[in-house]
């Protein structure tokens, strides 16, 4: 219902009751401030952690203040060089030759669990084991930044805030459910496991432990699938489910690799 105010004195001062309030709800729906250097990361979290309330409990509101500026998450954040590398180039910087053997024998190794997965997802052994191979050379390197402090440098850092915000808020919930704490380590972006899954895909794709190498690779085919896959489709760039592998990096090269090394490990 419309309401119509002629008396000229009311309608100002209305309308001054009104700016007050507007100006009210924006300075409580204020976002936290970003920033580009470690001098604001601590009033930062006071910030997150204010708005956060309601949203995320006291438990890993508390544990997100354990947290502190990762210089190495925002080195590695800066430096991605190599996804500028021509194909030929980053498949020689990643060791694809070893990839693809190494990953053939798993796949010989480990035929029941691929097979298993197989059947549920429909996403075949060849991409798994390429992004495995890609990701922490078969579980050897999964990372040694704190995952908490991670997420929370790059939800605080300007260039991506929103994104790892919404990865904050995942991570937060993860600390609940138990799976990670705040002494949690990982990859620099605040990945973990063996395919390295950031917070939020964990929750929507996890299928168990992602330290356990059936567990992750599980939960990287139901990434797959989530994202299109077709069972016995092809996935190489113009086949049905080379799309799915888009959705799991958003590099070109990366894409491509993954595609070559997993139809090279299929192949065998």
């Amino acid at each position: 219902m419309e309401i119509f105010v002629t008396d000229p004195k009311r309608r100002a001062s209305l309308a001054a009751v009104a700016a007050v309030a507007l100006a009210c709800f924006a300075g409580g729906a204020e976002a936290a401030q970003c920033g580009n250097s470690a001098s604001g990361f601590e009033a930062w979290k006071t910030q997150f952690a204010e708005e956060a309330r309601g949203r995320a409990s006291a438990a890993s509101l508390a544990a997100l203040q354990e947290t502190s500026y990762s210089t190495p998450t925002i080195s590695a954040d800066r430096g991605q060089k190599s996804f500028k590398l021509s194909l030929d180039q980053f498949l020689a910087k990643r060791g694809a030759t070893t990839i693809v053997s190494r990953g053939r024998a798993l796949k010989r190794q480990n035929a029941a669990l691929f097979a298993q997965i197989e059947q549920r997802y429909g996403v075949p052994p060849g991409p798994l084991l390429a992004i495995w191979g890609m990701e922490t050379g078969f579980g050897a390197v999964r990372g040694n930044v704190n995952t908490l402090s991670a997420v929370a440098t790059l939800a605080y850092d300007c260039r991506r805030s929103a994104y790892f915000t919404d990865q904050l808020y995942a991570a937060l919930t993860l600390v609940d459910r138990g799976l990670i704490t705040s002494a949690t380590r990982g990859a620099a972006h605040g990945e973990v496991g063996h395919t390295q899954f950031l917070p939020k895909n964990v929750l929507t794709y996890g299928t168990g432990d992602l330290n356990n190498v059936g567990a992750a690779l599980s939960s990287t085919a139901n990434f797959l699938k989530g994202h299109g896959w077709q069972a016995g489709a092809g996935y190489q760039p113009g086949e049905p489910n080379f799309a799915a592998l888009q959705g799991w990096n958003a590099a070109s090269v990366y894409q491509r690799a993954i595609a070559l090394m997993g139809r090279q490990i299929d192949g065998d």
